[in-house]
């Protein structure tokens, strides 16, 4: 699989992540996921690394920790060939402690996850959310030092809006603390909202991305047609609400196009889908999740071949939208876009 430089740090990682999401699922958001075990997600960790997927993306929040104690249970014994990511900051208690980004915190985040891992560091460590109550100073002072201990070695953040990141980066560049090498986004063919802002910021900046929910929170799976119901057995019944929202036509427009790409490429809608994200400038890794083996490896199957020119300017029109405020001008008006040039084009 290929390997990909993550922003502008030294470290590379695989096109396609594994998101542990459903390792250990439970509650209403994560059991509609999945309930994968130790066991069958051992599995699944020899069939990603065989394949060359070898990071795997958790959280402190996924199923109250479960998720990080089956992931580390299934890569035990192995820890040299793998890369393990996990986000920490979303509230894990009711306590004034128990969530954000402050010194105590995240510390003791940190030493909870490397127990749960069973790890004594992190390859990449994410803050989930942008904490605007602890100063961004306290937060990258407490990060840093915890890459100076060796328990985490990159650092990144995920869900940020533009300023919050900017103005993280800023504070890293002012005081020459750890900076950000990643930021990990919501990013599809059905929510193309990461382009307005945040790409033109990781071109400029040099932040990867790394993209949670490639198909579209289960929207893009080939199972959501023009005129029929959402399946019975798709789990939009369970967490559509949690997930963003997207216009039933810009779905379907977008669906027709991915029906007509897989008759002809022979490809799966979600591997047509996934495949295009991965063409995407600052797209490092798009993190896909699995149920099961059969479903890894129909994910797998998105990389080791590409759409030609025209296939992804097809998918282009279908799944665009018109920018919001202040964007849009740069889009429509020829001199706002000549002193502006395109994120892809400035890639």
């Amino acid at each position: 699989m290929e390997l990909r430089r993550l922003g502008r740090s030294g470290l590379h990682v695989p096109a396609l992540s594994f998101g542990a999401g459903t390792f250990g699922g439970s509650g209403p958001l994560f059991g509609a996921w999945g309930d994968t075990g130790a066991a069958q997600a051992r599995r699944m960790v020899d069939i990603a690394l065989d394949a060359g997927m070898s990071m795997f993306d958790t959280a402190d929040v996924y199923s109250d920790g479960a998720s990080e104690e089956v992931l580390g249970a299934a890569v035990k014994g192995r820890r040299d060939r793998v890369l393990l990511s996990t986000k920490a900051g979303l509230p894990v208690g009711e306590g004034a402690n128990d969530a954000g980004s402050s010194r105590v915190h995240l510390t003791r985040a940190v030493e909870a996850a490397l127990r749960r891992l069973g790890t004594d560091y992190i390859d990449l460590f994410q803050l989930h959310a942008f904490d605007a109550r602890t100063p961004v100073e306290e937060t990258l002072a407490v990060l840093d030092d915890l890459v100076r201990a060796g328990k985490i070695r990159y650092t990144g953040a995920s869900n940020y809006a533009g300023w919050q990141l900017q103005k993280s980066l800023d504070a890293a560049d002012r005081l020459g603390r750890q900076r950000f090498a990643a930021h990990q986004v919501y990013y599809s063919l059905v929510g193309r909202d990461y382009e307005w802002e945040l790409m033109p910021l990781g071109i400029d900046q040099g932040v990867g991305a790394l993209v949670w929910s490639p198909l579209g929170w289960g929207r893009l799976t080939g199972r959501i047609r023009r005129g029929s119901p959402v399946p019975e057995g798709s789990r939009l019944h369970r967490t559509a609400q949690f997930g963003p929202p997207v216009e039933d036509e810009a779905l379907y427009r977008v669906v027709d196009v991915l029906d007509e790409l897989s008759a002809e490429t022979g490809r799966s809608v979600p591997q047509i889908a996934i495949n295009w994200l991965l063409r995407r400038p600052t797209v490092a890794s798009v993190i896909v999740g699995a149920r099961d083996e059969e479903q890894l490896r129909q994910n797998l199957g998105a990389v080791g071949w590409e759409l030609d020119a025209e296939q992804v300017a097809r998918l282009d029109r279908a799944s665009a939208k018109t920018a919001p405020y202040p964007y849009y001008p740069y889009e429509r008006q020829e001199g706002f876009a000549r002193l502006n040039p395109p994120a892809v084009a400035a890639a």
